[in-house]
């Protein structure tokens, strides 16, 4: 079986010569370089306003577009038009929703679950002030496990928007999309899927799930702070805008981007596709594959290194006594991705990150904006949870000195 390069992974990464170890990074990943190579060579030598007749102009214009059509097969979806950037998820998602509610009548309802992070429950909470009914789908408190029967208890013919968690950010468990996303259509409902934690981790296929909505953040994806909103083209062409009243409905992503895209880091997210593609080569010989294809080889050897990275410190954490797991114990690819969570007993969550610290090993504390879900949990009392995020950028060598350190002071 081939297995992912480390080595050749963790020299496209700047950040790493700094010597720390960064296990925080379902908040945030590193730049791989090729993304910071493309800012400073737009910002340096092609900045200007888009839309003018002169040359320089159109070439701006055309690498913009150009990581739109990128992004738009890096995802699989059917049409460019079909990706929307923006500032953050959390934009993102409050500008679809500004959108949608101006679709939906008082008593349609809309519905969200308490395991997701704010930002794809804030925006949905906000429509009760319209008149629409929003119902909330709650993890199962025994499995943690968002389940399908839970759901057929509040879905009704009057429910418009069902909107959920690819993975937790704090479970880590990855979520079966396309089965929910079958059972929420046959019931004539849309989907709404927050792949922010999932996205680092996993290759993202929008027509293989079938989902209306998807969204997740490209700063978390080895790229600049920003993010990507996909809608299928049928949805969004019927969406009203949210910009300028002269931008017309049939400018689909457009009527959706108040104050237009920023150029730098768009074009800058187009060094994350140069950066899977330069792992493609590296381990690969088949030049003809299509982009998707490619990124998909690559994600493969990803999620293998991701399984050998989580395994051990699942295994020291189930056998620590007083530790708790917040979500799967297993190391399963399939089942979770390497974001994972506990508490200690009789510790507060706070506690811990603060002693690893100075080991120059960086993870964190807290309820990671998933608030909801720490306090149905009963964790807030405890500070939240600590949490470790890998990403395949990492060794086992930095999760066994992670282990070493933690087995001294929990």
């Amino acid at each position: 079986m081939k297995k992912l390069n480390t080595n050749y992974v963790r020299n496209h990464f700047p950040a790493i010569s700094t010597g720390w170890t960064f296990f925080d990074n379902a908040g945030g990943t590193q730049v791989a370089k090729q993304v910071g190579d493309k800012i400073v060579d737009y910002l340096y030598n092609i900045n200007v306003q888009l839309g003018a007749s002169y040359e320089i102009s159109q070439q701006a214009e055309t690498r913009v577009s150009d990581a739109q059509k990128q992004w738009s097969e890096a995802i699989n979806a059917k049409h460019e038009n079909e990706v929307i950037f923006g500032s953050s998820t959390t934009a993102l998602l409050q500008n679809l929703s500004r959108s949608l509610v101006q679709t939906f009548n008082p008593g349609d309802e809309v519905i969200y679950t308490n395991s997701d992070h704010e930002a794809n429950i804030g925006p949905w909470i906000e429509m009760s002030k319209h008149g629409i009914v929003v119902k909330t789908w709650n993890v199962n408190p025994d499995s943690l496990k968002l389940e399908l029967d839970d759901l057929a208890q509040i879905i009704s013919d009057k429910t418009k928007l069902v909107a959920f968690t690819h993975v937790s950010n704090v479970l880590g468990t990855i979520n079966p999309v396309k089965e929910i996303t079958k059972f929420i259509h046959d019931r004539g409902a849309k989907v709404c899927v927050d792949g922010v934690a999932f996205a680092p981790h996993r290759l993202i296929d929008v027509q293989f799930w079938d989902v209306d909505f998807y969204v997740f953040s490209l700063y978390k994806v080895y790229g600049p702070h920003y993010s990507l909103l996909y809608g299928k083209n049928e949805i969004l062409a019927e969406l009203p805008g949210i910009n300028h009243f002269f931008i017309g409905k049939e400018d689909i992503h457009y009527k959706l981007q108040p104050g237009n895209v920023n150029y730098e880091l768009t074009v800058g997210c187009t060094g994350i596709l140069d950066y899977f593609d330069t792992l493609y080569s590296s381990h690969y010989k088949d030049t003809s594959l299509p982009l998707f294809s490619r990124i998909e080889k690559v994600w493969e050897l990803i999620a293998q290194h991701e399984e050998e990275l989580a395994e051990p410190l699942i295994n020291f954490l189930k056998h620590k006594n007083g530790v708790r797991i917040i979500g799967e114990n297993t190391s399963d690819k399939a089942k979770r991705v390497p974001t994972i969570s506990f508490t200690v007993e009789n510790r507060k969550s706070s506690e811990i990150p603060l002693l690893v610290d100075p080991h120059k090993i960086g993870i964190r504390w807290g309820d990671f904006y998933a608030r909801r879900l720490i306090d149905n949990l009963g964790l807030s009392s405890n500070d939240g949870v600590i949490r470790v995020s890998m990403v395949h950028y990492n060794t086992i060598e930095e999760v066994n000195s992670l282990i070493l350190v933690l087995d001294k002071i929990i």
